[in-house]
């Protein structure tokens, strides 16, 4: 079964957050026996800094962004069984969308995949002319980054034949614990590129609180940060990649999630970062958000900050032992319910129930 994926990037996580969850999906794909070529353009100066080279498990395709380029490698989509089209590619978004969907064979599965749900829908609502209104008539399948039943809701309501969460988690071959690492020493840490549905969040939940407890050492990791005012006892990193998260999670007493003002007023979309933190054992603490339960237990897996000042009385009275002990629960939680292998078995059960349902409307 040979797929068709057009997404931001495999090979590079620079100010591209959809990295790791594409290399953890695409490879558990892969081992249930998908044939991937990954499509990704050449944009950003994310081929400049590749955290990866073209793993065995997918083709990887870069080309170059001109409209010339993009239609070579939309025309493609018609060696494919599936045809995934992400969301935010980056270079000419509508243009991709409509040459793979004329490209595409009629009996292949045509999948719009999310991973930014929430600002794709929001889009959507203030602009009632755009094209992806009028693709979502052609496209079987809406698969979504996370974002639960609000989400499903929405696309339904615009129109989606189907809409079905696929939601972040964990490859523990990727990230896991490691040794820790002094360039990293801290007592909180936070890893997040610096965007505007962020930046707030970012001061509210640690920026303040680092202002609060002016005693402990806090580190800061991510691009966009450079011109920042940041507090005395803050360090700035810049960007961290993706081999040395492990020891980035692994190294402070405590690290730090901070959910973007859409996927935080949307619940149900854990990020990347809560898995790998996890999957590292580290001791996470995050930003409220609807549906956390679901994924880590609170104080026991996990810890919840509703605001600035959780996050410091929280940072003052944990101990490193307590931390520990989170840190060891959230791995063993992760690793039994929340791997991309058990993600991928659910993408693979909806792929095959759509092209087996195609295949009997074909007989019929």
């Amino acid at each position: 079964m040979k797929i068709a994926f057009y997404g931001s990037s495999l090979l590079s996580s620079y100010w591209n957050g959809a990295a790791t969850y594409y290399r953890g999906l695409l490879k558990a794909l892969s081992q249930l026996g998908y044939e991937i070529t990954f499509y990704e353009p050449d944009v950003y100066d994310r081929q400049k800094n590749r955290d990866i080279e073209a793993p065995d498990w997918c083709s990887v395709v870069v080309y170059e962004a001109t409209h010339h380029a993009l239609m070579q490698v939309a025309a493609r989509a018609a060696e494919a069984d599936i045809v995934v089209k992400a969301s935010g590619v980056g270079f000419e978004d509508e243009a991709l969308l409509r040459a793979v969907l004329d490209h595409a064979r009629s009996d292949a599965l045509i999948v719009f995949w999310d991973v930014d749900a929430p600002a794709t829908l929001a889009q959507l609502r203030d602009e009632p002319d755009h094209p992806l209104h009028r693709a979502l008539q052609e496209i079987d399948l809406v698969l979504t980054y996370g974002g639960g039943d609000p989400v499903v809701w929405a696309y339904r309501a615009m129109g989606a034949n189907e809409c079905v969460p696929i939601y972040n988690a964990l490859d523990p071959e990727t990230h896991h614990p490691v040794a820790s690492n002094a360039r990293f020493a801290c007592d909180l840490a936070f890893l997040g590129n610096r965007l505007p549905d962020r930046e707030a969040r970012v001061g509210s939940f640690f920026l303040d609180p680092a202002s609060q407890l002016p005693q402990q050492r806090f580190l800061l990791g991510g691009s966009g940060w450079d011109d920042k005012p940041l507090p005395a006892n803050v360090g700035w990193l810049g960007h961290v990649g993706t081999r040395d998260h492990n020891a980035f999670n692994v190294t402070p007493k405590a690290v730090l999630n901070i959910s973007r003002d859409s996927m935080a007023a949307n619940g149900f979309s854990p990020a990347t970062r809560v898995f790998e933190a996890a999957g590292a054992g580290a001791c996470l603490i995050t930003d409220a958000w609807l549906g956390v339960e679901l994924f880590l237990k609170p104080d026991e897996e996990i810890l919840v900050a509703r605001d600035g000042s959780d996050v410091a009385e929280i940072m003052e009275a944990l101990p490193p032992a307590r931390a520990k002990a989170i840190g060891q629960a959230a791995l063993r939680r992760v690793l039994a319910d929340h791997t991309y292998a058990l993600r991928a078995a659910v993408a693979d059960a909806v792929f095959k129930r759509h092209l087996t349902q195609g295949t009997v409307e074909a007989a019929e």
